[in-house]
């Protein structure tokens, strides 16, 4: 794939779904933003983000998450998917960043995938939001990018691997909100598929 066609590619994509919010968006704090990415791992992002506003009401600060009793975070969160497990990370990651570093997330995606919740997927959209030449590698980045020929694997790391050398570093933190919110703009998958292969045709 030619650099430059996938640049122009990546811009057209970048046209749909701007002014829709993503769950990794629009928080006052950086324990809250990554709070928000864990719990929208499976869940769509309008109820990721219902849930975390009244998450946070009740929780303000870090360290009230970290002290918060599980069967009160879970009735919550209830709404998200696999809200046990992250009921427990989420608690769990706060007490960590309280305890181990001082109350403030870490902007290292080696110290971000230590703690509880957190793969590289969710390490590198923190990082992305945070202005970090971060690409955070989930189904919708997966799919549009083989669809594209962007990327030959469909292996999530090799994925961000083939990603970061096709594109320019300037360009590494706008992929997954772009993807995203194009493979949100279109729920039916022979809908995306139809824009895609119009998109393909673009040099």
């Amino acid at each position: 794939m030619d650099k430059k066609i996938a640049i122009r590619q990546l811009i057209e994509i970048g046209k749909y779904g701007r002014n829709m919010r993503l769950a990794a968006e629009g928080w006052d704090s950086q324990w809250q933003t990554l709070t928000a990415i864990i719990l929208s791992a499976r869940t769509r992002d309008e109820v990721t983000i219902e849930v975390c506003k009244k998450l946070f009401s009740r929780y303000k600060a870090l360290n009230e998450l970290a002290g918060a009793k599980l069967e009160e975070v879970s009735q919550i969160i209830r709404p998200v998917n696999f809200y046990r497990n992250k009921s427990k990370n989420i608690i769990n990651c706060s007490k960590n960043l309280r305890d181990s570093f001082n109350g403030i997330v870490p902007h290292d995606i080696d110290l971000l995938i230590s703690l509880p919740g957190v793969g590289r997927k969710t390490a590198n959209v923190f990082l992305a939001e945070h202005e970090h030449d971060a690409i955070g590698v989930d189904t919708h980045v997966s799919y549009i990018s083989q669809k594209l020929r962007w990327v030959k694997s469909n292996n999530p790391y090799k994925i961000e691997m083939e990603l970061r050398k096709l594109f320019p570093r300037k360009y590494w933190n706008i992929i997954n909100p772009y993807l995203v919110r194009f493979g949100k703009t279109y729920i039916s998958r022979k809908q995306k598929s139809s824009i895609l292969e119009s998109i393909s045709e673009i040099r």
